[in-house]
């Protein structure tokens, strides 16, 4: 079963999240600050990912930390229900559009974090939003799930549609490259034999 439930206390945060790699897109988001549970409803939705996300944060200073560990928290829980990597696709990417808005997301399982985010966002805020936010989202996601991962927005003039589409993508490049290849079955896709 590719399931996973981690929990991550600090003084400035308290995060539960449970996956299911197989699931069918079902959501259960409280973070605390919106507009990220609307883009973790994209994870989700579009990776076909089961996820539950109960976050308590110090927003009231600013939604920082939250936005951060629950990319540390999501990491670790991926990284946990993938294990071995045996078997797994391991790559994947997607071009997302919503109007005017195109984004592009190429991932790798490579137990190797690394991450390129080249977003040039057209505004600061998507209403109470911080954008820059959403690199720290994904620093914490990668630094945590051992991925590469490559984000660009093409092109765009709405900051929320930028967002969006970068959020819509990386559900979807995440299903792709977690997808079970049937002729690879116990597998790991390396040359080295392990990832």
């Amino acid at each position: 079963m590719r399931q996973a439930d981690v929990t991550r206390n600090t003084s400035e945060t308290k995060i539960q999240i449970a996956i299911n790699l197989d699931g069918t897109g079902k959501a259960e988001l409280a973070t605390g600050v919106p507009f990220l549970d609307h883009m973790l409803d994209q994870i989700a939705r579009h990776g076909m990912i089961d996820l539950k996300v109960i976050a308590n944060g110090d927003t009231h200073i600013d939604d920082h930390h939250t936005v951060e560990d629950v990319g540390i928290t999501l990491g670790q829980a991926f990284a946990k229900a993938v294990g071995d990597k045996a078997g797994i696709t391991r790559y994947g990417h997607s071009y997302v559009a919503l109007d005017e808005t195109l984004s592009r997301v190429v991932i790798d399982f490579s137990g190797r974090p690394g991450l390129e985010f080249n977003v040039p966002f057209t505004r600061a805020r998507v209403g109470d939003f911080d954008v820059d936010l959403s690199i720290e989202f994904f620093r914490g996601f990668v630094n945590h799930a051992g991925v590469t991962l490559h984000i660009d927005n093409l092109r765009g003039i709405n900051a929320h549609h930028q967002i969006e589409t970068v959020f819509k993508a990386f559900g979807r490049a995440l299903r792709m490259a977690l997808t079970l290849d049937p002729r690879a079955s116990g597998v790991v896709p390396s040359t080295k034999g392990s990832l």
